[in-house]
């Protein structure tokens, strides 16, 4: 009876030592895995603000493009000139309004 007690602390106590191994294992994986979120947090970090400012400068392309190209259908005399006119602003004001939220998420 005895002998079969003394096995079984033995088990015990090797499975405590396993679990303390594995769970500093754990801790160690996860102090690395949190110093490459920030690493990584810190690199897109860096490309926030120009990603920003490029959205913004194709956002004021597509406007010169479109105020050209309604201008073009206006002296026409195209009847769908509402239609381009707010397409066209549409698709402006989303650019502007993406750029400045991507900023404004990344708090640049």
């Amino acid at each position: 009876m005895r002998t079969n007690n003394l096995k079984t602390r033995k088990n015990y106590l090797k499975k405590r030592i396993l679990f303390g191994f594995a769970l500093f294992a754990f801790a160690m994986g996860q102090a690395q895995g949190l110093e490459g979120i920030n690493a990584a947090d810190a690199e897109i970090r860096t490309y926030v603000e120009s990603v920003g400012n490029l959205i913004l400068a194709i956002g004021a392309v597509v406007g010169l493009i479109g105020a050209i190209r309604v201008y073009i259908a206006w002296n026409n005399g195209d009847q769908d000139v509402t239609k381009k006119i707010m397409g066209w602003l549409g698709a402006c004001l989303f650019l502007v309004l993406s750029g400045a939220v991507i900023n404004a998420f990344f708090g640049v």
